[in-house]
């Protein structure tokens, strides 16, 4: 390629063509196993998604400040192009705030693979919108001990970083030493962005827009280390407050706070 050829390329795509080494491994060595394109208007999928609302009564392990809430279109529903999410100022029993957490625990449930979904998230002061995987079985023990993958976080005082982040028995925010990495989105707010993973037995990849993030290996120190070989399902919510979204208090007028999803894509 000639010289002058290479800076016109470079003047239309910028920095784009150097991170061709860092993009997610091409789709075509994968199969699409399970999705949603939220391409139905009116309530989530129940044949893919479950409301969970068992942590309600003790603030889900974070003190929390939402009640989520099961089949209310203000907090869970489908426009025929996106699922929103949507966390609302109002009052309901004790708590002054409601929301909707959406899994997909025995009906979409992986070992391995590539995980994708390009969302749209929230800010504001008291916001915390997140992309995540629970572990089905829980066969390693409670929390954290079988695991967690934290695909996407985002807490609204941070307002143009994306968070990316494993949780195991020995490496947990509970005793400060969880793995992951925070990226700078400056517009993640206002842009939708393709949150990914590429999950094996050896590592877990984290992808932006397929830009390799972060990465986080099998250390081969047992399950205290890497308890990443058990099936996951899927979590999408919206929480308000908590000991990290709350950390510096919550701004009540940035409600109603809507997480946008487009399409929901797994791979193995």
């Amino acid at each position: 390629m000639s010289s002058w050829k290479f800076i016109l390329l470079l003047a239309l795509f910028g920095t784009s063509l150097f991170n061709w080494g860092c993009s997610a491994k091409d789709k075509g060595n994968f199969d699409l196993v399970w999705s949603d394109e939220f391409d139905y208007e009116g309530l989530p999928d129940e044949t893919k998604w479950n409301y969970d609302t068992v942590g309600n009564s003790y603030g889900w392990g974070n003190n929390e400040l939402q009640y989520y809430t099961v089949r209310d279109e203000k907090n869970a529903w489908v426009d025929g192009e996106y699922l929103h999410i949507s966390a609302i100022r109002e009052k309901l029993d004790d708590f002054n705030y409601t929301s909707a957490r959406l899994t997909t625990k025995e009906k979409g449930d992986w070992l391995y693979g590539r995980m994708e979904i390009r969302a749209q998230v929230p800010g504001g002061r008291g916001i915390w919108p997140a992309i995540w995987m629970l572990p089905t079985d829980w066969e390693y023990g409670g929390w954290p001990e079988s695991g967690e993958i934290d695909i996407m976080e985002h807490v609204g005082y941070d307002p143009d970083s994306i968070h990316t982040t494993v949780h195991t028995g020995a490496f947990n925010h509970g005793i400060g030493t969880q793995k992951g990495k925070a990226t700078y989105v400056p517009d993640c707010e206002e842009a939708f962005y393709v949150y990914a993973i590429e999950w094996n037995e050896d590592k877990i990849d984290f992808f932006i827009d397929d830009k390799l993030v972060f990465t986080f290996n099998n250390t081969k120190g047992g399950p205290a280390e890497w308890p990443f070989d058990k099936r996951f399902y899927l979590i999408l919510n919206v929480a308000v407050g908590g000991n990290w979204g709350g950390l510096h208090g919550v701004d009540d007028s940035i409600f109603p706070a809507t997480m946008k999803v487009d399409y929901v894509r797994i791979y193995q």
